[in-house]
């Protein structure tokens, strides 16, 4: 992973072990959650800033090693957030968060 680039890309991205702990954190994810500690999350448990029943469905996605995606609305913008199992060598290393802004209005094609 090269840092460098990920931390200058427009979203943010939250990466922890499989343990849950927090470690490292973009600065598009620090700025996101400032309110809640920014970079002074990193080396905290990202279950420890989740209430239930997110918790809950948290340490499944951690144990499970499943993807879970979903979209919301805060603050009258549309985001996406992608959680994905991470895999170093083919053994599993932990979690990534991604969260992206999407328009209210956004094209769908299908391919083939």
């Amino acid at each position: 992973m090269q840092v460098h680039l990920i931390d200058r890309l427009p979203f943010p991205i939250t990466v922890c072990a499989k343990d849950g702990i927090i470690t490292y954190m973009n600065s598009r994810s620090i700025e996101m959650f400032k309110d809640d500690g920014g970079d002074g999350l990193i080396g905290s448990n990202v279950l420890d800033c989740h209430p239930e029943p997110s918790r809950t469905q948290l340490e499944s996605m951690l144990k499970e090693q499943t993807t879970n995606c979903y979209t919301i609305e805060k603050k009258g913008k549309k985001k996406i957030i992608y959680h994905a199992p991470m895999y170093k060598e083919g053994i599993y290393d932990g979690f990534v968060e991604i969260s992206f802004e999407i328009p209210e209005q956004m094209q769908h094609f299908i391919r083939k």
